[in-house]
C-alpha cells in the first residue's frame, strides 16, 4: 500500500511520484531518477531510507527504448548517447523541476538529485548544462554523458560520484573521466568505489547516506 502522503500525478509532461517531506524536516528537496527500465517508484525504498522525512520528486524518463523501456534520453547504441536530445531533455526535465516547485511548495534552490545508471547520466548532464538547478547530485554507476562547449560554473556543488570496480556498463576511466571534468568546473567531488558491478550495495548506500548528511540543509 502507498503511502498516505504519497502523490502520483503528471506534470510537464512527466508522470511522477512526490512524496511530501514530515513535519519539521529539512527544506531539501530529493529528486530521485531511475536508471534504464526503471520507473518513478523505483528508487522511492531507497530515498526514503537514505534521507527519512525529506520531500522526494521521482519522474520516469518520458523516452521509451524499444517502445518499452523508460530512459531520460535517447542512446545510439551502448554509452553512445544522442546529444541534441540530452539538451531537450535537460531543458524539458528543468521545466518539470521548476513546475512541480509551484505545485508541491518546494523550494527550487534546494534540489539535489539522486540518481542510477542513466539517472545519474541525466543528473551529470543538467549540472554541466544547468548547473544552477541542482545544488547537489548523487551519482551512481554513471558516466560523462556529453563534453560542453561553454564550461559551467560549478563552484560550491558537492557531487558524490559511486562506481563498482567491476562495472562493465559504467568502467572506472570513464568515471574518473566525469569525476574529472566536474572539478575541473569547481564542483566538490567524493568519488566512491566499491567491489561489485553495475548495481548498489549497502556499503555503496551507507555511505552515501552519510554524505548526505552533510549536504542536507
Amino acid at each position: 500500500m502507498a503511502p498516505e502522503n504519497l502523490v502520483a500525478g503528471e506534470l510537464s509532461g512527466f508522470s511522477h511520484v512526490w512524496s511530501a517531506p514530515s513535519t519539521g524536516s529539512p527544506t531539501t528537496t530529493l529528486l530521485l531518477l531511475h536508471g534504464t527500465g526503471g520507473d518513478e517508484y523505483d528508487l522511492l525504498p531507497l530515498g526514503k531510507t537514505i534521507a527519512p522525512g525529506l520531500g522526494l520528486l521521482s519522474p520516469r524518463g518520458r523516452v521509451l527504448e524499444n517502445g518499452r523501456v523508460n530512459r531520460f534520453f535517447r542512446r545510439l547504441a551502448e554509452g553512445v548517447y544522442d546529444e541534441l536530445d540530452i539538451k531537450q531533455r535537460v531543458g524539458e526535465l528543468a521545466e518539470f523541476i521548476q513546475t512541480a516547485s509551484l505545485k508541491y511548495a518546494f523550494d527550487p534552490t534546494d534540489v539535489v538529485a539522486l540518481g542510477f545508471s542513466n539517472g545519474a547520466n541525466i543528473a551529470a548532464a543538467m549540472m554541466l548544462l544547468r548547473p544552477r538547478i541542482l545544488r547537489a547530485a548523487v551519482l551512481l554507476s554513471p558516466l560523462l554523458p556529453m563534453e560542453v562547449d561553454e564550461p559551467p560554473n560549478l563552484n560550491g556543488a558537492q557531487v558524490f560520484i559511486g562506481a563498482g570496480l567491476a562495472d562493465p556498463i559504467a568502467p572506472r576511466h570513464e568515471t574518473d573521466r566525469l569525476a574529472q571534468r566536474l572539478e575541473s568546473y569547481g564542483a566538490m567531488v567524493t568519488l566512491d568505489y566499491h567491489p561489485a558491478g553495475h548495481t548498489l550495495t549497502q556499503s555503496e548506500i551507507d555511505a552515501v547516506r552519510i554524505w548526505l548528511q552533510t549536504v542536507i540543509r
